[in-house]
């Protein structure tokens, strides 16, 4: 059983990878022309893509990077080229979707990029793999800790589904605004788990 502090500790730690508050700008920049009703599938679906990614990381994550001999820097780097990848369409890509979008266009947005690699980003995904570690915890442990997930999955469901409220606050050159600052902010992200992950390989060790 965890104690209350070793809660804390995850749900902190979660919060800050998963960033319910950041998806938030995320969210709005690629659904500024949607429909209210279009904004709630949107939401619902990018969270429940995000809960199944994330568990299968805790049930089957560390097993698969085992078997492949890959080690979790290397996934932590290959995972931050990603995201930086996804942060330079924001800076430079169109502000917002096309008004009318089809059914699978939303079903895109919610998988990318809220999903992944918004809510379910690289950091989230090491972060579960290694809070749920097969060599030094329980299968109690493991399950306690993805309730918590759970919990905060939650959380950025309940932010998502208020930010059709903000967006009609800051209005579509606000959420422009929003898109290319939260760009530059996920692009330094990146860049920050690329230099963690070297680090950790060895490949920046001082002189």
């Amino acid at each position: 059983m965890l104690n209350a502090d070793q809660i804390l500790q995850e749900f902190i730690t979660l919060w800050v990878v998963i960033d319910p508050i950041g998806t938030v700008p995320v969210f709005l920049a690629v659904t500024a022309g949607m429909s209210a009703v279009a904004q709630r599938k949107v939401a619902v679906r990018a969270v429940a893509v995000s809960a199944a990614v994330l568990l299968a990381f805790i049930v089957l994550g560390q097993l698969v990077l085992e078997a492949l001999g890959l080690g979790l820097p290397s996934f932590q780097i290959a995972g931050g080229l990603v995201l930086f990848l996804f942060a330079l369409t924001m800076i430079f890509g169109p502000a917002k979707p096309q008004r009318e979008m089809a059914e699978e266009g939303m079903t895109q947005t919610a998988i990318h990029p809220i999903a992944i690699p918004s809510i379910a980003s690289p950091g989230a995904m090491l972060a579960v793999v290694i809070l749920t570690d097969n060599d030094r915890f329980s299968v109690q442990h493991q399950l306690q800790t993805s309730l918590i997930l759970l919990v905060i999955l939650g959380l950025t469901l309940g932010f998502l589904l208020m930010a059709g409220p903000i967006l009609r606050v800051i209005g579509p050159a606000g959420a422009s605004i929003v898109s290319r600052v939260m760009g530059m902010i996920l692009a330094a992200v990146a860049v920050d788990a690329v230099l963690q992950g070297l680090v950790q390989i060895g490949a920046l060790a001082p002189f």
